[in-house]
């Protein structure tokens, strides 16, 4: 059995402004709830499994990955266990899609973050049975969409991956996500908050492209305001929630606009320049080596809004700085004086696609004035408020 060809959305859906169709897709199903985990079996019968796959760290496996296990035996279905090894790249994706073609899976439940997240759509695409995505963190919104993002062996962005199917589930235990660090939440609310400000740029610029390659969706944008919303709304006491190590609504809140929310925003209602200067952060080896994709995106965010006029900038700067989240260089151990990085990110994220869904042009000099811009307003912010937050999740 040989991999399927590549899909490319963005073909299926090419049109001029007029005849690009607005496109909404979504999973099958969303679960979320404090225990959920321990109901993987039960769930697994809507798609009348018999033999899973579960791709999962080896860490993970001493963890969530009993509990999988022993849910998944309890409803009778035999399981395969793969050790995902921490970078979702196509050496790792092709080994485990050959390990596992003879096995004779009828899906694939990924266990993890985000890369494992990514890994497993590309893996079971290869093998051609569903994807049961499982996230163990609230830090990005990977896991309801189809697309993969992959990286080198070395961890830098190297482009992506389109499926024809959504996962068939996204099941999210919130009683696992409260036991995690509260670093991964604030990263994940970070990269949420883009998904309103990036869905609004491309709603109205009627040029801009989702990355399937179509219009955006008003529904998609609704969703991507009540994300930001709810952040605003509970992003603290969810924060606070996690830190005490319990469930409450705010969390379960914040981890629907993480999860559901941003995924489904961001990929039918498109990204602009906050994504594109997030992945092209990932070139710069000190900020991949130490920082969180969402955190990469929450400066982005703010580099976007200061492209818009800045009008926003400060009051989402200002939740960010609550929330423990970098708002300026000096956070992502970069300078405002180190050009030879400002030149790499900029190079970079000129190259990224979605940075031209923005309505006005972007050039090296307006993206640098921007990032800079952004900078200042960060260091101002920082002196009113402070930075206790960020030196709590980042242990300094």
């Amino acid at each position: 059995m040989s991999a399927p060809e590549p899909y490319f959305p963005q073909a299926l859906f090419a049109g001029d402004d007029q005849t690009t169709p607005r496109v909404f897709i979504a999973p099958q199903r969303y679960i979320q709830g404090n225990g959920v985990l321990d109901k993987i079996g039960q769930y697994l019968s809507l798609l009348k499994s018999k033999k899973a796959g579960i791709l999962i760290s080896k860490r993970g496996q001493q963890a969530d990955g009993v509990r999988v296990v022993a849910s998944l035996e309890a409803a009778a279905i035999d399981s395969v266990v793969a050790t995902f090894t921490g970078e979702c790249s196509l050496q790792e994706i092709d080994q485990h899609a050959a390990a596992l073609r003879d096995r004779r899976l009828d899906c694939l439940i990924a266990v993890g973050g985000g890369k494992c997240v990514d890994a497993g759509k590309a893996i079971a695409y290869r093998l051609d049975i569903p994807i049961v995505v499982v996230p163990t963190l609230a830090s990005n919104d990977a896991p309801t969409s189809t697309v993969s993002v992959l990286y080198t062996a070395e961890g830098i962005s190297s482009g992506a991956e389109f499926y024809p199917q959504s996962p068939a589930m996204v099941i999210i235990d919130t009683g696992v996500i409260a036991n995690a660090s509260p670093r991964y939440l604030s990263a994940g609310m970070g990269d949420a908050m883009a998904t309103w400000y990036e869905a609004r740029i491309c709603i109205e610029n009627p040029k801009a492209r989702s990355v399937l390659g179509a219009r955006s969706t008003l529904a998609s944008a609704a969703l991507g305001e009540i994300c930001a919303a709810t952040l605003f709304k509970d992003g603290q006491a969810a924060l606070k929630a996690v830190e005490d190590s319990r469930v409450d609504n705010a969390l379960e809140s914040v981890v629907e606009a993480n999860t559901l929310l941003s995924g489904i925003g961001f990929e039918s209602g498109g990204i602009a320049v906050a994504h594109a200067i997030a992945q092209s952060y990932t070139h710069i080896a000190v900020v991949h080596d130490n920082y969180l994709h969402g955190e990469m995106v929450a400066m982005g965010t703010l580099v976007q809004l200061m492209m818009e006029g800045g009008s926003e900038a400060k009051a989402v700067a200002e939740f960010f700085a609550k929330i423990g989240l970098p708002i300026h260089l000096g956070q992502l151990s970069l300078s405002s004086d180190d050009t030879a990085s400002l030149d790499i990110l900029i190079a970079a994220t000129m190259q990224y696609p979605t940075t031209h869904n923005m309505p006005m042009e972007v050039t090296a000099e307006t993206l640098r004035s921007a990032i800079l811009d952004a900078h200042q307003l960060g260091l101002k912010v920082e002196s009113e408020l402070g930075d206790k937050t960020y030196r709590r999740l980042h242990g300094s």
